[in-house]
């Protein structure tokens, strides 16, 4: 039995529109400073393996750089339990990337970005 869900519109944010840049490791840096938990960012529309990595790829090198870095940071900000990443099929071999914001860690003495450049 397959488990589908689905990706609405609602609650989802998009930093940039889909003709304009692509959001890059700083703006998702950005965007996990302000974002109150339970907010979603879509860091990435496509199939990410496919998309970072080789000659298959329809991004150009430089874009796979930033999306690598982009996806990495995004990565280091779970693993910091400052986001949760989903995940959701909008199409065959396309998928919606998401960022989750949990809620903010009440440590002290640790900022946000000292949280996030020591993951790096």
């Amino acid at each position: 039995m397959a488990r589908h869900s689905t990706l609405r519109a609602t609650g989802v944010v998009s930093i940039f529109g889909a003709a304009g840049p692509a959001l890059d490791e700083i703006g998702l840096s950005a965007w996990i400073a302000q974002a109150e938990p339970g907010e979603t960012l879509v860091y990435h529309r496509g199939f990410l393996a496919v998309d970072t990595f080789g000659s298959a790829s329809p991004l150009s090198p430089e874009r796979r750089s930033s999306l690598r870095r982009t996806a990495d940071a995004a990565l280091r900000a779970a693993e910091q339990d400052l986001v949760h990443l989903v995940q959701a099929r909008i199409g065959p071999d396309q998928f919606a990337y998401i960022a989750v914001a949990r809620r903010k860690p009440r440590q002290a003495g640790a900022s946000l970005s000292v949280r996030l450049l020591e993951a790096a």
